[in-house]
């Protein structure tokens, strides 16, 4: 039998989600295991199918739903009548939200390892918005600078510590789940967000690659400046954004593109692709993808 959430849940999670979206959170429904309320639209794509991250416009994609438009958002719950919840997606906007996840279960204590960390790293945690999970632990709520690429982690920086950062999401409160509520912090009459502190931010961010001398695929100069500039961009991504760089790379390359050009562009992508970790067939999958949608957009 399947169990569908109370109207009352359903329409709490909407009313506190809209909350945060007029706050400028970009927010999208949760069911009640956390996880997101709309099933993917490609859950049947066959196998080596380039990631979509929303770009085919359905909804489906968690957190890369997340939006700050209300009738977005009320047509995204209208799809979700299980949502009991609210994330919010994290690294988005001029002040991206960083959340700090401290858990306390299992004989591990989240905040006690943050108390050290600040004591051995010199910083100072502020009473920043805190959010009260229903297990005993909080999330923190900080804002980064803008354009950083905060990874997601988890317990990586001490036991207990999860972080969420770039395409990572947090339950937001008012939030409903079988262990109970997500709520704002009772001690926090005026809750505010601060700025993360520095040496914490520089504990999360990893440390800058070492500059690397990468050769051009060969060819590519006879294709132009233009395609010199997308085969460096391939070149220049950092893993868990290769593909994604590969794909608009090779969208941008066959829009102008002239047909007898084709095969030394496809070329000149694989190579950068191989050079920086991807699997060939994959790459030549998502370039063979990317060309398809730029034939469909400029045909």
């Amino acid at each position: 039998m399947t169990t569908v959430a109370q109207p009352t849940d359903w329409q709490y999670a909407l009313a506190q989600a809209s909350e945060a979206a007029r706050r400028g959170f970009h927010v999208f429904p949760l069911g009640r295991g956390k996880l997101p309320a709309i099933r993917s639209p490609h859950r049947e794509d066959p196998p080596g199918t380039p990631p979509c991250r929303g770009e085919c416009g359905q909804p489906g994609h968690g957190v890369h739903d997340a939006t700050t438009d209300l009738d977005a958002l009320a047509a995204l719950f209208a799809q979700a009548p299980h949502a009991t919840g609210y994330g919010v997606a994290c690294g988005r906007g001029d002040m991206p939200l960083i959340g700090i996840d401290l858990d306390r279960k299992n004989g591990v204590d989240g905040v006690t390892e943050l108390q050290q960390l600040a004591q051995q790293h010199g910083f100072r945690v502020p009473r920043t918005v805190t959010v009260c999970t229903p297990s005993g632990g909080f999330h923190l709520w900080f804002t980064g600078p803008a354009g950083a690429r905060v990874p997601n982690s988890a317990s990586k920086l001490a036991p207990g510590i999860d972080v969420r950062g770039t395409a990572g999401y947090l339950v937001g409160p008012g939030s409903v789940t079988p262990a109970g509520l997500y709520g704002l912090h009772p001690d926090l009459h005026e809750p505010t967000m601060f700025p993360i502190p520095e040496p914490l931010l520089r504990l999360i961010l990893p440390p800058p690659l070492p500059r690397r001398l990468v050769a051009v695929p060969h060819g590519t100069a006879q294709l132009g400046r233009r395609m010199l500039g997308l085969v460096r961009t391939v070149l220049e991504a950092h893993p868990g954004e290769r593909n994604g760089r590969l794909f608009w790379a090779a969208c941008k390359a066959f829009e102008g593109a002239r047909i007898e050009d084709a095969g030394a562009v496809e070329r000149a992508l694989v190579e950068a692709a191989v050079a920086v970790g991807l699997d060939e067939r994959e790459a030549r999958a998502t370039i063979a993808s990317a060309q398809r949608t730029a034939r469909r957009e400029y045909a």
